[in-house]
């Protein structure tokens, strides 16, 4: 029943988002690329719940990303500009996050912490993965509404502003996790928190990032809204709702007080670093 709940939600905002769309058999684009969204992910969710794994959870939510961005390319015509890079913008952070996440899972295994309790409950499961096929739809709705718009508009300055905001936050992300993983990596650091490179500005600069880049896109996409497709705002907002209020950082921090609460060091870290937004140390 939550998921059924869940997915009406989902494509009731794909429905009204896609207001200036183009359409294909009487339906918008973009409601038809949330339909596919919760198809991948309940196509994949039938082998994962039956090995009770979530093994592949995080990467199927870059294939969902590469799915929709694909078939709203495919089916829109007369892809501008802005289309296509906005297009490309979306599959390329998502191959990397995809393979970022692969390659992640294959070196250090295991499982993760939040599905030991419902990946037993095919229920509960499914509706695990049919809150990711909302986060794609949620997240990538300003995309979704630059690709397949019905009318299209001269390249000005929101496309370059935007274009540069993502740049700047694709950048941060992807610097962010190589500086973790290289921390990790060295002996020298086990156990230790990471408190070098971007992360002596921000204790989440990876987040930063993440949120960044989705605020480009929709600032880019900006020109083209209209009516209802105005609720393609909820992108970075839905992004910085979900990283600092549901599964980031208050379950990074969480993690970190429970490792690290009784060191000193860490709780100077905590103190005069920001949570979010990087500022120079001082």
């Amino acid at each position: 029943m939550v998921a059924v709940v869940v997915a009406a939600i989902g494509l009731a905002f794909s429905w009204f988002l896609g207001s200036q769309s183009q359409n294909l058999g009487g339906y918008s684009l973009v409601f038809i690329c949330g339909v596919i969204a919760f198809g991948v992910n309940w196509l994949a969710f039938i082998p994962s719940a039956a090995a009770q794994s979530d093994k592949f959870y995080d990467t199927m939510g870059a294939v969902t990303y590469l799915s929709v961005t694909g078939i709203a390319c495919l089916l829109s015509e007369q892809l501008d500009i802005r289309a296509i890079v906005i297009a490309a913008m979306v599959a390329i952070w998502a191959l990397r996050l995809g393979s970022f996440l692969f390659m992640r899972i294959r070196r250090e295994g295991g499982s993760d912490s939040r599905f030991e309790k419902i990946k037993v409950n095919p229920a509960r499961f499914l509706v695990a993965w049919t809150l990711q096929a909302v986060w794609v739809t949620f997240t990538a709705a300003a995309a979704l509404v630059a690709i397949t718009a019905s009318e299209r508009v001269e390249i000005g300055i929101f496309f370059w502003l935007g274009a540069a905001i993502w740049v700047v936050g694709f950048a941060w992300e992807v610097i962010a996790d190589r500086q973790k993983k290289e921390f990790k990596q060295d002996p020298s650091n086990k156990g230790d928190f990471i408190n070098v490179g971007l992360w002596r500005w921000s204790r989440h600069p990876n987040y930063f990032g993440e949120i960044t880049l989705w605020t480009g896109i929709l600032v880019m996409t900006l020109p083209l809204l209209s009516g209802t497709a105005w609720l393609a705002v909820i992108s970075p907002l839905f992004v910085t709702l979900l990283l600092t209020k549901v599964s980031g950082i208050n379950l990074q921090n969480k993690q970190a007080e429970e490792r690290w609460g009784d060191d000193p060091a860490y709780q100077e870290y905590r103190k005069n670093t920001p949570a979010l937004i990087p500022m120079p140390p001082g």
